[in-house]
């Protein structure tokens, strides 16, 4: 069975980083649903905080350092990705947007992620669906449903925070799942776990019929 790999590419800027620790219960989440499917995943981390200078390099030289370029081949080879950045003035950082500003538009197609943030109060957690959300849809990503916002006041309080980190490990897991050749994501109902009744086909049946293309030509003669 081929082993996969899940890239956690992670923006804290202090150390220790609450930022990084999110990152890695995120990931730890991932590989216990994994492992216990019996699928072997290989946890690779990306933190750019060591980067900053050679990023800036890249952008302003237009070539990558040896540890930026490595970074880089990381993330393009990634078979799922957890990216997660503090809030800053209510949107990513400027270190976390100029990363993948260095990747190109086709390295993210169809990759399965996770977008994560954390912030200083629950304000700011719609960073998610206002930064985050958006800039991976514009890279073609597979972002999946639930992100996942922390507070500092989330961590150690109860277990709301583990249970939006499940959540959303479960959801990348059964991606990552399917790509090597497990169940696809979404054919079970994650609630019940029965299995879900199958889409119509556009092509007929029950479905939709199919669609009938009238040629451009055809529309000008009337």
């Amino acid at each position: 069975m081929r082993k996969a790999t899940l890239v956690v590419v992670t923006d804290g800027l202090s150390e220790p980083s609450s930022t990084a620790l999110l990152g890695e219960r995120i990931a730890d989440s991932v590989l216990a649903r994994l492992r216990s499917e019996a699928h072997e995943v290989e946890v690779e981390t990306v933190s750019l905080r060591g980067l900053a200078h050679g990023i800036a390099d890249y952008m302003t030289m237009g070539f990558p350092s040896g540890e930026v370029g490595r970074a880089l081949d990381t993330v393009r080879s990634a078979d799922a990705l957890i990216a997660v950045t503090p809030t800053f003035k209510a949107g990513y950082t400027g270190l976390f947007k100029s990363f993948w500003d260095l990747t190109d538009d086709d390295d993210l197609v169809g990759v399965p992620t996770v977008v994560a943030a954390t912030g200083g109060t629950a304000r700011h957690s719609l960073v998610i669906e206002s930064s985050l959300r958006p800039l991976f849809a514009y890279l073609h990503a597979d972002v999946v449903p639930t992100g996942v916002f922390a507070a500092t006041d989330d961590f150690g309080a109860d277990d709301s925070l583990q249970h939006r980190i499940d959540r959303a490990g479960a959801e990348l897991a059964d991606r990552i799942a399917w790509k090597l050749g497990g169940e696809h994501p979404g054919e079970s109902d994650p609630v019940t776990a029965e299995p879900k009744p199958a889409s119509p086909s556009l092509a007929g049946g029950n479905g939709l019929p199919p669609l009938k293309v009238t040629p451009f030509e055809d529309l000008l003669n009337g």
